[in-house]
């Protein structure tokens, strides 16, 4: 694994330390956002949802936002 991440710290022309902070903070910051999405689920409304939903202007999306 050490030289797994010398090699991917070399190639972003960072340290091997820059490189496993940096890896520590994408996963801290993967677990709080887990934490907040599962708190705001918890506060979310069906009824509240449909009604918001149902304000949507149903038409035909603009030919820039077509596939």
């Amino acid at each position: 694994m050490h030289q797994q991440i010398r090699a991917l710290a070399k190639s972003d022309h960072i340290s091997i330390n820059q490189f496993i902070a940096s890896a520590a903070a994408e996963k801290i910051v993967a677990f709080l956002t887990q934490a907040y999405l599962k708190k705001r689920a918890k506060q979310a409304s069906r009824e509240k949802f449909l009604n918001a939903l149902a304000k949507v202007v149903d038409v035909e999306p603009d030919a820039r936002d077509c596939l």
